[in-house]
């Protein structure tokens, strides 16, 4: 607020996480104009009909009247009425009556999730033409990245240290400022992988292990077994889910959870299984209904536990007492799972923790790595630099913003989903990963280690309490084999003789350990030191990089720690 008065910009980009308060700043930034005469008419542009009618609601309670039902075209409003909630799709049905509303008036125009303006070429032509006149445009957004190289409207880009034009935000509030700042909740991810089974459109059976090294279209069918309603891989992780819920119920007795599903079938099928599980309906909500809008409401003001949606609640919905989600969707790009993940960081109450289960497949663990990472809109250059924190892979940028269709990109894949089993992988937490070796059995007490944390922990705790349990629960097994008379080998050349996915773990840990023993010593953060040693050795995030690059970011720390000392 401060800096928009003091410079009172004609265009002003706001990035903030989910959950920092774009709404509120914007209202307020809204009712100041308006108090001032610098405008008297308000235009809001949200991306669905849903957000339409939320902004109206939040609009009436800071005192500005926002007619959420006006379309283009329609003409003149109510005289009750000082501004009115449009979508973008209905700006660019008739951008030129917007335009001649917009003149009429001094006109504040609030373009939510303004990255949506590029979602269609026609978008962006439309948004520009309807709101060239306005006297203030304020752009809000969280996830401010696109896939293409089409600039938005009325932001403003700046050459980079390469040369290369990158959208500037006027103000900035990161995830990680914001959870310092006890602004949102810390996220616990919960990885599950397992043994997946499936018969090809060849009709060749393939057993695969979730999370393994597997090419994109194995993946994308180890992925969608697991997410099969008739298997017993999701099954097992909707009752994790749920007693992951009830723990922190025990703390926070509104708490609620949300499935993120790939279509309305399968919506459907989770919550039956849902129901089965807690002996509770739950709340599903699909897009294309009519009653969705009334659903999320009703859900938000109320105590029951869990809601299954598809696409509703990815983006900007508020439902604050969301607290534990499943990521149960085939959509895999960053602009998706960013929204998706927002949807439970907003904080009411210091200590509140989010909790997401999601499947053990590389692109969603490097996301889950990379929740501080900010990217900005490239314009005219595709970046592919393997070793760049801020370039997703450029399939995945592609990918990101050409809808949200269920199973859109597996098309083609025919296939038949025989059987799955879900496996407790690890957890990821502040840039770190933490778990048990070796297989951990859903229902089993290693597994209780993690979904039986207090539901109320400030972050250090947090990070204090999963390293306790992990080093408890290595005692207990080295004490196990010592019991048995096995010898506990311990030294660099027992890694080898392992399994790869215990001598992975192995390193993944001892690198954690040592990153968090730098960040004792020199306070720089967890994800901060994660990010360096990935720019000077290369390679991907931790949750996904290969022993040799495990091995040298380990040494690295080492070096670091040797120069320091000395």
């Amino acid at each position: 607020m401060q800096k928009y008065f003091t410079d009172h910009p004609r265009d002003f980009l706001a990035v903030a996480t989910p959950g920092a308060g774009k709404t509120t700043f914007a209202l307020s930034v809204a009712a100041e104009l308006l108090g001032r005469r610098i405008v008297d008419r308000i235009t809001i542009v949200a991306p669905t009909e849903h957000l339409k009618l939320q902004w109206a609601q939040a609009a009436a309670r800071a005192g500005i009247p926002i007619d959420p039902t006006y379309a283009a075209g329609k003409g003149r409003t109510s005289g009750d009425y000082v501004g009115i909630a449009v979508t973008y799709a209905g700006v660019a049905v008739n951008p030129l009556a917007m335009r001649i509303r917009t003149e009429r008036f001094k006109t504040l125009v609030i373009l939510d999730e303004v990255h949506h303006a590029g979602d269609a070429l026609s978008w962006g032509e439309g948004v520009r033409e309807a709101f060239e006149p306005a006297s203030r445009r304020l752009a809000l957004t969280g996830t401010p990245f696109r896939s293409d190289i089409n600039p938005i409207p009325f932001v403003t880009y700046a050459p980079g240290h390469d040369g290369v034009p990158r959208s500037v935000a006027d103000f900035t509030y990161g995830y990680g400022q914001a959870l310092a700042d006890h602004v949102v909740r810390p996220v616990l991810f919960m990885a599950y992988s397992g043994d997946m089974t499936w018969r090809t459109r060849a009709g060749d059976e393939v057993v695969a292990r979730l999370g393994e090294p597997l090419t994109k279209d194995l993946t994308n069918q180890a992925l969608r077994t697991a997410l099969d309603p008739h298997g017993s891989w999701i099954p097992s992780v909707l009752a994790a889910a749920d007693t992951r819920l009830s723990e922190v119920r025990r703390h926070v007795p509104d708490a609620g959870g949300l499935v993120i599903a790939t279509d309305q079938d399968s919506a459907r099928a989770y919550a039956k299984t849902l129901r089965q599980i807690t002996g509770e309906a739950a709340t599903v909500v699909l897009s294309d209904e009519k009653l969705a809008s009334k659903k999320i409401s009703e859900f938000s003001a109320g105590e029951s536990r869990w809601m299954v949606a598809v696409r509703m609640v990815s983006e900007g919905v508020d439902v604050p007492r969301l607290s534990v989600g499943v990521y149960a969707t085939t959509t895999s790009t960053p602009l998706f799972f960013a929204q998706a993940v927002g949807r439970f960081v907003r904080a009411r109450a210091r200590g509140e923790t989010a909790s997401v289960f999601l499947p053990s497949v590389p692109g969603l663990l490097t996301f889950a790595a990379e929740m501080e990472v900010e990217r900005d809109h490239v314009l005219g250059k595709k970046v592919s630099e393997d070793g760049d924190l801020f370039a997703p892979e450029d399939d995945l940028l592609r990918q990101a913003n050409q809808g949200e269709a269920a199973s859109s990109d597996l098309e083609g894949l025919s296939f038949e989903a025989l059987g799955s089993e879900a496996r407790f992988d690890r957890v990821l937490f502040d840039g770190g990963e933490f778990g048990h070796a070796g297989e951990v059995h859903v229902g089993s007490e290693e597994e209780m280690d993690f979904l039986g944390i207090p539901g109320l922990l400030e972050p250090d705790q947090m990070r204090d309490l999963l390293r306790r349990r992990q080093s408890d629960r290595a005692q207990k097994q080295q004490s196990a084999l010592t019991a048995r008379g096995e010898e506990a080998r311990q030294s660099a050349d027992s890694v080898a003789e392992v399994t790869t996915h215990e001598q992975l773990a192995v390193l993944r840990r001892e690198l954690n350990g040592l990153v968090g023993a730098w960040h004792h010593r020199t306070g720089q953060p967890h994800g901060m030191t994660h990010a360096t040693l990935r720019k000077e050795c290369g390679g991907p995030a931790a949750a996904v990089a290969n022993a040799e690059q495990l091995r040298a970011r380990i040494d690295r720390v080492r070096e670091w720690a040797a120069r320091r000392t000395s």
